[in-house]
């Protein structure tokens, strides 16, 4: 029965799009029966999600499939539901959200294309969080990457839209082919291509090769750094509600296929755990100096991607530490702070581009220094913006700092671990994650400031900013109030957490099972604190509305200097000079500073850019040089059938002389 709810649920998402292409094509009942069947898949597949953890038996569902080495065969488990209703929740409101922000009467030429495949992206993500057969969950894998392709290039008239989106079909590909080669492996080890406990040596070669084989095919699904050159420009390009569903959403299918990937291994070497939490450092301190460095509002978002992938890690690291060293509170602490960072990621983040969504939708601008005093005139969405920000920040009473507080429990118990240096690295990886919680607070006081705050720096355009419409509202106050429902509900979440590290640690779950969440995290202090500090906010924000209601006018205090404008505030750029400054070494920022030569001189101006330097530095050099070593090949192609067949004729001679 919960298979069966799930999978129609899964079905229902996966055809809604389908309707609007014959149905409502200038009158918009096409979208809104689009919605509706989004809305009604997503609950039909939580309720089935739900009831497979109070009723295991009925989470399996195993069906013949006539496909080589393939099988239909789903299970949902305790990890399989934490993806899967971050799945359908977040899909299903982006949907609603798309009825306002991208119509089928302002976008006749795209709008049936972007609904029809977003729907067939939300079931393939579906689908492979509880696949148990490899190349079931390699069918749902491959959905799922030319489906984002096609909603991330739902724009493909505009020559950057395609660009970026040729970047994500090849680095989504190249994910791919890992993930080929890790079944592939993974069958000739052991004969099967299920994902069942593996009899295979942890400490063997084969078992190296299939971690590392899985590390680099998932991170690049994720957006680990080094491995994220497509993810800045797919988010920042894509419509706002598929950049909330690929943010929120697409990337954890890596981590989802990470974790996994370890269940098949009881007893992992600890250099596994040490790896992964080296990544997650390396992305959560660089995402976020690269995301402070950005002018463009999404694409600084897209970054604070990467590095809420590095918190995910690092809590993902701890727990492989702690099944390395047969540690049950490190397993727990690690894989519930990790998996619930993947679920509080999944909501700030969406609200966050929902929110910048709107903004761009009502400024028609991207650019952060172009904009300002928004506030005024959109309120709701600068709260909405603004819980996101608290969110994202770790900040209490939202549901961030429920999550980063488990990490930090479990890095703080990998201190007292003096087995092969581990407590110096876990030492380390708390001043890491410190770090990148004031550096994400730093960075969204600079967002919301020169977006919201201050005066407009630029030209309005026609209809000036406004609110949102209702429809849009609705989802991002959904959001909302889940972030601040899981910062002050935690304690609710702690059977759930208990148990996916059962799943993720067989071995050690009669231990974990005795030690719950509650017993190694004060949960319920945070919960009665976050909602003290809930309450205080909501009484001091009462208290100014009550003074400043009725209250004249007047100037600030400005030093005798009366005639201030828009050029003399703080833009982002000024703002974040000192730290990008700081982290130039791994930025490679590029500037242009006037110079000034005269008394009278001439108009000038100063530009700063951050350029992606893995994929602009690195990548595409190569990809050029490379071309240009091809192009000196062309001779070969002679437009002759019979220079072709001597081609094949001297390959053959030459091969038959090697032997």
């Amino acid at each position: 029965m919960s298979a069966a709810l799930v999978l129609s649920g899964m079905a229902l998402c996966g055809v809604s799009g389908l309707p609007g292409l014959f149905v409502g094509r200038q009158r918009g009942s096409g979208e809104r029966i689009f919605a509706a069947m989004m809305i009604l898949g997503a609950a039909l597949g939580v309720l089935g999600a739900f009831r497979a953890l109070a009723l295991p038996a009925e989470g399996d569902l195993r069906r013949a499939w006539p496909v080589p080495a393939g099988a239909f065969d789903l299970r949902i488990d305790a990890i399989s539901v934490m993806f899967l209703v971050q799945v359908l929740v977040i899909g299903a409101l982006g949907a609603v959200y798309g009825l306002g922000y991208w119509r089928q009467i302002d976008h006749p030429q795209n709008g049936r294309k972007l609904r029809l495949f977003y729907g067939l992206l939300v079931a393939a993500m579906a689908l492979l969080v509880i696949a148990r057969n490899g190349i079931l969950f390699l069918f749902g894998w491959e959905v799922m990457a030319l489906a984002a392709f096609i909603v991330v290039t739902t724009e493909d008239h505009e020559p950057a839209v395609r660009e970026v989106g040729y970047v994500y079909l090849v680095a989504t590909h190249t994910g791919t082919l890992c993930l080929f080669a890790f079944f592939g492996l993974l069958h000739t080890a052991t004969g099967s291509v299920d994902f069942a406990p593996s009899a295979l040596p942890p400490t063997g070669p084969q078992a190296s090769a299939l971690f590392l084989l899985a590390l680099a095919g998932c991170g690049l699904k994720a957006g680990m750094m080094p491995l994220h050159v497509w993810l800045p420009g797919a988010h920042a390009n894509a419509p706002s509600h598929v950049s909330a569903l690929m943010s929120g959403v697409l990337i954890k299918m890596g981590i989802y296929g990470l974790v996994r990937v370890c269940t098949l291994f009881p007893d992992p070497p600890a250099w596994w755990g040490g790896l992964v939490l080296g990544l997650g450092v390396v992305s959560g301190v660089l995402g976020v100096a690269f995301a402070i460095g950005q002018h463009d509002l999404k694409r600084l978002l897209a970054y604070h991607s990467v590095e809420n992938i590095g918190i995910i890690l690092m809590g993902l690291g701890v727990a492989l530490l702690g099944r390395a060293l047969g540690n049950p509170p490190l397993v727990l602490l690690g894989l519930s702070g990790a998996l619930l960072h993947v679920w509080n990621h999944g909501l700030f983040k969406a609200l966050l581009f929902l929110s910048a969504g709107q903004v761009v939708h009502a400024t028609h601008t991207r650019e952060i220094d172009r904009m300002g005093g928004l506030l005024r005139s959109m309120p709701l969405t600068g709260g909405a913006f603004l819980i996101g920000a608290v969110a994202i920040c770790g900040l209490p009473p939202l549901n961030g700092f429920v999550s980063e507080l488990l990490v930090y429990l479990g890095l703080l118990r990998a201190t007292t671990q003096h087995a092969d240096g581990t407590w110096i690295f876990a030492a380390l990886s708390v001043a890491a994650l410190a770090l990148v919680g004031a550096l994400a607070l730093a960075c969204f006081v600079k967002v919301f400031g020169a977006v919201f705050l201050g005066q407009p720096r630029d030209a309005a355009p026609p209809l000036g900013p406004h609110e949102a419409p209702w429809v849009m509202l609705v989802p991002m106050g959904a959001l909302a109030l889940l972030c601040l429902a899981i910062g002050l509900g935690s304690p609710v979440l702690a059977p759930l957490l208990g148990a996916t590290a059962r799943t993720f640690a067989p071995e050690l779950g009669p231990a974990i099972a005795t030690t719950g969440a509650t017993d190694l995290a004060p949960l319920s202090v945070v919960s009665w604190a976050s909602l003290a500090v809930f309450g205080l906010v909501g009484l001091g924000a009462l208290f100014v509305l009550a003074r400043t209601r009725g209250a004249p006018a007047a100037g600030t205090w400005d030093c005798g200097y009366a005639g201030g404008s828009p050029r003399v505030q703080y833009t982002s750029s000024s703002f974040a000079q000192t730290l990008v400054g700081l982290f130039s070494w791994a930025l490679r920022p590029h500037g242009h500073a006037p110079r000034l030569r005269g008394v009278f001189a001439p108009g000038s101006h100063f530009a700063s850019h951050v350029p992606e330097v893995v994929l602009d530095g690195v990548l595409l050099p190569i990809c050029r040089l490379a071309g240009r070593s091809f192009e000196r090949l062309r001779f070969l192609q002679q437009g002759r059938v019979q220079i072709y067949v001597l081609h094949v004729v001297l390959t053959l001679l030459v091969l038959m002389l090697w032997r």
